[in-house]
């Protein structure tokens, strides 16, 4: 697990290696796609409510990788959902 939360998708939870979906600062978002949830960076994670229905809705839907040729074969949701930094709940 990362310790720099600005790794993390702040919808699924996915961890990236040297990538910031907002920026290295947490501030200045990327507007790129989530390869996991499909959640647009600085759009559908603008705030607290937004994650919060962007992450219900994708779960209901089946959890479905955006990018499926790019999941890791071991993913789990479960340990992607607790990556989840407590600020993004």
């Amino acid at each position: 697990m990362h310790s720099n939360i600005n790794n993390i998708c702040r919808v699924c939870g996915f961890s990236y290696d040297n990538y910031y979906p907002w920026g290295e600062d947490g501030k200045s978002p990327s507007f790129d796609i989530c390869d996991c949830c499909g959640t647009e960076f600085g759009y559908q994670d603008c705030n607290i409510d937004a994650i919060r229905a962007k992450r219900t809705k994708w779960i209901e839907e089946g959890a479905k990788w955006d990018s499926p040729e790019v999941q890791p074969i071991n993913w789990s949701l479960e340990d992607s959902l607790m990556r989840i930094p407590e600020i993004y709940k």
